[in-house]
């Protein structure tokens, strides 16, 4: 399975409860972090949902 690192380039301040849950469920909590995760159809669309928060980068 492929995996893709995500980073955590723009605040949570003033996005709404269910933006936040979903960055403290990916494992984001401070700007700049970065986390590996599996290449699954729940983490692909939890990043969907935040993909103007985070980038995204797919790992070989």
């Amino acid at each position: 399975m492929a995996k893709i690192k995500v980073k955590k380039v723009k605040s949570a301040i003033n996005r709404t409860l269910q933006q936040k849950r979903i960055l403290e469920s990916l494992g984001l909590r401070k700007m700049n972090q970065v986390v590996e995760h599996d290449d699954t159809p729940s983490i692909l669309g939890m990043i969907n949902k935040v993909q103007h928060l985070v980038s995204v980068e797919e790992i070989n």
